[in-house]
């Protein structure tokens, strides 16, 4: 239309153009209005922006709480494992030191036991087999003691290991969810707090999340104590029956010994007392046989004064007398009651040295028999006091092993 009035239009030419001008770059406003209008409608942000943004960042708050909560809970559950397997590591170091204590008064036990038998009679010292396995126990019990107190030092050594699992522990935690919330809460992250936590590798943590390279360590450590403390338990464990079994044997060797040797010794003081009542019985027979040669003799060299002798004894009696009238009639009468005197003198000789022997044999029997008796009741007190303290049930007192 406005080409057709063109020949008739009267306006000037560029006051025309530039009303036709403005026209156009109106529509163009126009035009990029509505674009701009149907962008803003597409991605422009709702009016309840400010509390859609606050919800967003409650919700990742809330995630990120419960996971720490249940990064704690793990480390919960691994301090109160560590804790159970404290006391039970705790009971196998009282265990350990009782059996250590048993130890060192089986040593003093040996020791009173060694010391007691220098009581025995010189006659008595002379080394035995008793003595032999006092010794061999004492060399058992030294290494008993040497191998426990290794074990106790390695036990107080992993016992104290025990703060290095609370640097991260939450004490104003009072309780935690179940598994199954922290599932269902944690549904929406990436991976799985359980998962994580089952894991317990350094390429699963975050230096900023809520399972730290800190926790991760700290359960690591944690998990790897308990190990060793499972470990030292049953070292230990095994220490001590090995121990008390090679006690009981030592004990059992050396009680079986003592007892053998005061059976011997009682049997030897017996077979003495009997040999003393022989010896007694034989010095009473040579004693009446000395009295009776003592009388013979006597007998034989008739009475000490002359004047006693009775006609039948003499030697020059009248029948004799007249007998000798004749030539070579010598009668040996004299000679032979005179070698009858040397005789029954030489038998009193031996017969009084017998009994002297005898005498000598009596006292040397009676002091073996003394000897004998106090070996016996020393090593009878030796065998009554390690029975009555096998038990342990006594104090050790200032007894330096």
């Amino acid at each position: 239309m406005l080409g057709t009035k063109a020949a008739t239009t009267i306006g000037p030419e560029g006051w025309r153009n530039s009303t036709l001008k403005g026209i156009k770059l109106a529509q163009t406003i126009v035009q990029k209005s509505d674009k701009n209008c149907d962008i803003g409608r597409s991605m422009d942000p709702l009016p309840h922006l400010r509390d859609t943004v606050a919800q967003l960042s409650n919700d990742e708050i809330h995630r990120y709480a419960r996971d720490v909560r249940g990064v704690v809970a793990k480390l919960r559950e691994s301090l109160l494992e560590t804790n159970e397997e404290i006391k039970s590591l705790t009971r196998g170091k009282e265990s350990l030191e009782k059996a250590l204590e048993h130890c060192r008064k089986d040593i003093q036990l040996n020791k009173d036991s060694q010391q007691n038998r220098l009581s025995r009679p010189t006659k008595e010292r002379e080394h035995d087999g008793a003595d032999d396995l006092l010794n061999a126990e004492r060399a058992h019990f030294l290494n008993c003691k040497k191998a426990l107190e290794a074990q106790l030092r390695s036990v107080q050594q992993q016992l104290h290991e025990r703060s290095r699992v609370l640097d991260l522990l939450c004490h104003a935690l009072s309780s935690v969810s179940n598994s199954g919330k922290f599932s269902a809460a944690t549904s929406r992250s990436k991976t799985s707090l359980d998962g994580r936590l089952s894991r317990l590798g350094p390429s699963i943590t975050d230096p900023i999340g809520s399972y730290t390279p800190e926790a991760d360590h700290a359960l690591a450590d944690a998990q790897d104590a308990r190990a060793r403390g499972a470990y030292l338990r049953r070292e230990l464990k095994d220490a001590i029956e090995r121990t008390e079994k090679l006690t009981k044997a030592a004990h059992k060797s050396v009680n079986d010994g003592m007892t053998q040797k005061y059976s011997e010794t009682v049997t030897l003081r017996q077979h003495l007392t009997v040999g003393l009542g022989e010896n007694q019985h034989a010095i009473h027979r040579a004693q009446r046989w000395y009295d009776a040669t003592e009388r013979a003799r006597g007998y034989t060299m008739g009475p000490v004064m002359s004047a006693d002798l009775s006609t039948r004894e003499r030697l020059d009696r009248p029948m004799v007398r007249v007998f000798q009238r004749h030539p070579g009639t010598q009668l040996p009468e004299a000679q032979q009651i005179i070698e009858g005197g040397d005789g029954l003198l030489h038998s009193l000789t031996a017969t009084s040295r017998n009994i002297g022997l005898l005498r000598l044999a009596s006292l040397r029997l009676d002091d073996d028999i003394r000897s004998k008796s106090a070996a016996a009741s020393t090593d009878a007190s030796i065998i009554r006091l390690r029975r009555r303290k096998s038990d342990h049930r006594w104090t050790l007192g200032a007894a330096i092993v």
